[in-house]
């Protein structure tokens, strides 16, 4: 008698807290970190509840950004091209980009005539 082994479904594995992945996690505490400082700022100003709202939602933002993927959208030609994405990626690959001036290299082939 072979012994068959049941496939497991490793996806939820490496999850915190549930919906938390790792890559999430960290986007979230970034975000939440950057809302900080305006929690700190507003609270100096008396607007302590504005600085709390922003840090969730600065939270929530990042949370978003390590978590979800671009749609893929026929309409819209970015959505086209980057459909199906992590949405952290496609803004790493636009940073690079705009790192280097926006420059573009293409491989052009030249024929050569040996004689």
């Amino acid at each position: 008698m072979q012994i068959y082994e049941i496939p497991r479904n490793y996806k939820g594995e490496g999850r915190i807290l549930y919906i938390f992945s790792t890559k999430a996690l960290i986007y979230t505490i970034v975000g939440m970190g950057i809302g900080l400082i305006f929690y700190f700022i507003l609270n100096v100003l008396g607007l302590q509840m504005a600085g709390i709202i922003c840090d969730v939602v600065l939270g929530a933002i990042g949370f978003c950004i390590g978590t979800f993927k671009i749609p893929d959208n026929k309409k819209f030609d970015f959505t086209t091209k980057t459909g199906g994405e992590n949405i952290d990626d496609v803004f790493k690959r636009w940073v690079k980009f705009r790192q280097k001036k926006n420059r573009v290299y293409v491989w052009k082939e030249v024929e050569t005539k040996d004689e």
